[in-house]
């Protein structure tokens, strides 16, 4: 999208590594909460951030923890984390990230997948012919939606095309994908359901029997997460408790008591880019892993 572009500090694959988003003026905003999620007056059109490229391993977030949420690589006992190649995907099989103004509420409990929130922007599968990069920012239409229930928790993934896509004027509808992507859900119930197996945890679950839910349900989801984004932006929910905080400073949104201007300190010390070329892969983030009882789904 034209409006935002990326300021990028450091090498990727190194725990310096952020990647912010600024406007079409230069000014720094939070991809979490300054970037609009509906891109049209109908609401049909929705802004999605790419995270991860699709094929790529580095398991890349919006970081909820430092201001202005810039995308960074998620750590594990001081360790970058890389997603493993369950074979035969590699790497991350869409373009994956996240729709901005959304937010899975942890101190809810949803009614049908009777678990709570996760504490994260709602996450997007974008399915679309193209590679997309870090920080880019698609408008996509909504085609449905899976739950997952990742360590107790309800975890949407939610399906969507670019509208730029030359397959987007054909898919309106969840079962619209099975007809001219054949295999592609079956292939995304699978990835989610083993790609934590090569690190020691065990195979995930789905609320729906792993069924993907239709477009209209997939709508209603997003629009409780904007809800329950909006209570949290605006101070009905506090942004941190004993299980959960989400830095919530942000540029523009009206009445957030959390609103800051470019004179503000938090604002100055934003780093300037400084890209660097990516550090080397270990060797390891390529290996295959060939998961004994996977499922016939």
């Amino acid at each position: 999208m034209a409006e935002y572009k990326t300021r990028v500090v450091g090498a990727p694959n190194s725990l310096e590594h952020r990647v912010f988003i600024e406007d079409k003026s230069g000014k720094v905003v939070s991809p979490f909460h300054d970037i609009p999620l509906y891109a049209n007056a109908e609401k049909t059109i929705l802004n999605m951030i790419v995270e991860i490229p699709r094929w790529s391993n580095a398991k890349l977030e919006i970081s909820k923890d430092e201001p202005f949420n810039p995308i960074k690589q998620d750590v594990k006992k001081g360790k970058l984390r890389y997603v493993r190649n369950c074979f035969p995907h590699h790497g991350y099989i869409w373009n994956y990230g996240a729709f901005p103004q959304t937010w899975e509420d942890p101190t809810q409990v949803h009614p049908d997948t009777k678990a709570k929130g996760d504490n994260d922007p709602l996450d997007v599968c974008e399915i679309g012919e193209l590679v997309g990069h870090v920080g880019q920012i698609k408008q996509v239409k909504v085609l449905g939606t899976m739950a997952l229930l990742d360590e107790g928790e309800t975890d949407w993934k939610i399906i969507a095309i670019d509208v730029n896509d030359p397959l987007a004027p054909k898919l309106n509808d969840i079962e619209d994908v099975e007809k001219h992507l054949p295999g592609l859900l079956r292939a995304t119930n699978e990835w989610f359901r083993i790609y934590k197996i090569p690190d020691g945890k065990p195979e995930n679950n789905f609320a729906f029997s792993g069924e993907a839910k239709n477009r209209k349900y997939a709508t209603e989801v997003i629009a409780e997460c904007a809800e329950a984004w909006h209570r949290l932006i605006s101070g009905q929910v506090p942004n941190k408790a004993e299980d959960y905080k989400v830095d919530t400073v942000n540029t523009s949104v009206a009445n957030s008591p959390y609103k800051v201007s470019t004179d503000d300190a938090a604002y100055k010390a934003i780093p300037e880019a400084s890209p660097k070329p990516a550090a080397p892969l270990d060797p390891s983030v390529h290996k295959w892993f060939y998961i004994s009882g996977q499922p016939n789904l």
